[in-house]
């Protein structure tokens, strides 16, 4: 029979696919390295079980042990499931930037977590580096795996990531395209694969708002470049020792918003639900695709499942509230939003007097006019008071009528926002439709900026 004696006996051996809508104006063979398949869903799943293996080996790790971690989630992840099938404790300690998602899926596999502060130096007592050191040294038969300054993160692609890349390449490979964090996986990769072919090039995926880019250019550690950014799973604010800068030959940088649209794009395009880092590391080669030719094949890895972040880049209000889409509004989304859907209307054979009354109490400035039930015209707020000042007296007490001006357009729920501009203008200011169980709605400028 064809089994596994445990789960974690399935790491590795993830499949590499072809990208095809995402990449049409790259000139390159652009393939994929899908780590989701791992049972963690991520590629931590790869150096988080190789730890374990090392500590164990050493000595550092004994049965019946706890196992600390600093995580953004993955990591956690990995080392849950290996702890589930070694039986070792977990605890956990994250930053408040990570997806609800992450901290529920650590808790769900038995972890206990911590949530510490983002916006804090790594040397800080509040950071989760440092609660995370803090925990090993109080708990007894504990173990902080440290995945930045862990040199088995880094052995465990140079054992398993950059062979099946070679492999499944033919060796055929020309450049790789990585997000980099802890610095493992990019690392170890790239040293297995330049011992292979010196020539191949090694393009880290860096954000706004961490040091790794400018510290590869300048050799300088400018705390001026830290703050905080919304990205997850690539940047730093520390230098880890997994990074090896000289196999990185270049540094791009992408902004939170480019790496956010570009996951959804391939979500949409691809049928491929990733995580944040992977639409930065896309987003990274769209920026670089100049430097490309056809006869280049790329692998870009692609370190985690959509999954994590549901809440987060893949929750259209989360992204509106960003900036990271713009609104595609219909006239029936105006609809929704409005407060007080009541139609108000004044008969053509009012006085003026009531019609600004009504106007007052509801807070209105413009208003269709009606007779029998039809709407034959429209007043507003500016045309009453300029007829009122003629003859505040006389022209009180005239009917509606009198100063009534054509109706205000009738549009289709199903309009666009934006093309509302083809009616409103400084003399309308307002246009009516008529929702689906056949209710009118007048829709004003204001209605319009409030959604907006």
């Amino acid at each position: 029979m064809d089994i596994k004696n445990n789960v974690l006996e399935t790491i590795g051996n993830t499949p590499l696919i072809k990208l095809n809508k995402v990449v049409q104006d790259v000139p390159a063979l652009v393939l994929g390295k899908v780590e989701t398949y791992n049972p963690g869903h991520s590629i931590k799943d790869r150096m988080a079980l190789r730890m374990i293996d090392d500590a164990e080996q050493n000595g550092f790790l004994k049965p019946g042990g706890t196992i600390i971690e600093c995580t953004s989630g993955n990591t956690g992840m990995g080392i849950a499931i290996a702890a589930a099938v070694k039986g070792y404790k977990c605890i956990f300690t994250t930053n408040d930037k990570q997806s609800k998602e992450k901290i529920d899926i650590l808790k769900a596999v038995g972890a206990d977590v911590i949530v510490c502060p983002t916006d804090v130096r790594p040397d800080d007592p509040r950071s989760y580096y440092s609660v995370a050191e803090k925990l090993s040294k109080e708990i007894p038969n504990s173990f902080w795996c440290n995945q930045y300054d862990n040199l088995a993160n880094r052995q465990a692609h140079y054992e398993s990531t950059g062979p099946e890349i070679w492999n499944q390449t033919e060796g055929k490979v020309t450049h790789l395209v990585v997000g980099v964090g802890t610095g493992g996986t990019v690392s170890g990769t790239a040293q297995y694969l330049k011992e292979k072919n010196p020539g191949i090039r090694i393009w880290g995926i860096d954000t706004y708002g961490s040091v790794f880019k400018k510290y590869h250019e300048t050799g300088v550690f400018d705390e001026k470049e830290i703050y905080p950014y919304i990205t997850e799973g690539i940047g730093e604010d520390i230098l880890p020792k997994n990074v090896d800068f000289d196999l990185i030959d270049h540094f791009e940088k992408v902004s939170d918003k480019a790496g956010a649209v570009a996951a959804r794009r391939m979500a949409r395009e691809e049928g491929l639900l990733l995580g944040y880092s992977a639409g930065s590391a896309l987003a990274g080669l769209l920026q670089m695709k100049g430097r490309l030719t056809q006869n280049d094949v790329v692998v870009i890895i692609f370190h985690d499942h959509g999954s994590r972040y549901v809440g987060k880049i893949y929750n259209d209000e989360w992204m509106l509230e960003r900036g990271f889409l713009e609104r595609d509004l219909k006239v029936k989304d105006l609809i929704t939003l409005k407060t007080d859907k009541s139609f108000i209307s004044i008969d053509s054979n009012e006085k003026i007097r009531g019609a600004l009354n009504l106007m007052k109490e509801s807070d209105i400035s413009q208003m269709p006019v009606i007779r029998e039930n039809a709407i034959i015209g429209a007043i507003t707020e500016t045309r009453i008071l300029n007829f009122i000042l003629e003859d505040p007296v006389v022209n009180f007490e005239k009917e509606v009528s009198e100063i009534m001006v054509d109706p205000f357009p009738t549009v289709s729920e199903e309009i666009a926002v934006k093309d509302l501009n083809r009616y409103i203008t400084r003399e309308v200011p307002a246009v009516i439709t008529r929702d689906k169980s056949g209710l009118h709605h007048v829709i004003t400028q204001y209605d319009i900026i409030q959604a907006i």
